[in-house]
């Protein structure tokens, strides 16, 4: 609540759902994906998806418990932060969830991206009671990144 607007990656916003966001333009800078990833020695035909229950590391709990649950799987989450690659080589999980851009650091790491949860772009986004209380100013704002970002 202390800022009137900001910018923040969709799955900043996809985590943690805040109520008092709104989010009104895709700003499409900082794209990305949330994605799955696991060992590339592990079998390329194993069907891990059909698994009732696997341990997963991310730093990103809530977008992986709502994608496996909705796969009717339940997510045994290892919350982590930093370096979730190193996850499978520490014995922490064999599965991750976390960032992904170009895939090299998972590729450096001995990983595989195998499914994409979410493709992630940055975001305006504005606080609520700012935008009901301030209306004319935050439109304004609104439709000025709006018009740089047509003229990009």
């Amino acid at each position: 609540g202390g800022a009137h607007l900001g910018i923040c990656g969709s799955d900043v916003i996809m985590e943690f759902d805040y109520p008092e966001l709104y989010a009104p333009l895709d700003l499409g800078i900082g794209g990305c994906r949330v994605s799955v990833a696991r060992p590339a020695t592990d079998d390329p035909d194993e069907d891990w998806t059909r698994y009732s229950e696997i341990r997963v590391a991310t730093k990103y709990p809530s977008i992986t418990r709502r994608h496996f649950a909705g796969r009717g799987i339940n997510a045994d989450i290892v919350h982590l932060h930093g370096a979730m690659e190193l996850a499978p080589m520490l014995g922490l999980s064999r599965i991750i969830v976390d960032l992904v851009d170009t895939g090299s650091t998972l590729r450096a790491n001995g990983l595989r991206e195998v499914e994409t949860i979410a493709h992630i772009t940055s975001r305006l986004v504005v606080n609520r009671t700012m935008l009901k209380t301030r209306p004319r100013e935050i439109a304004a704002l609104i439709a000025n990144f709006r018009d740089a970002l047509i003229s990009a």
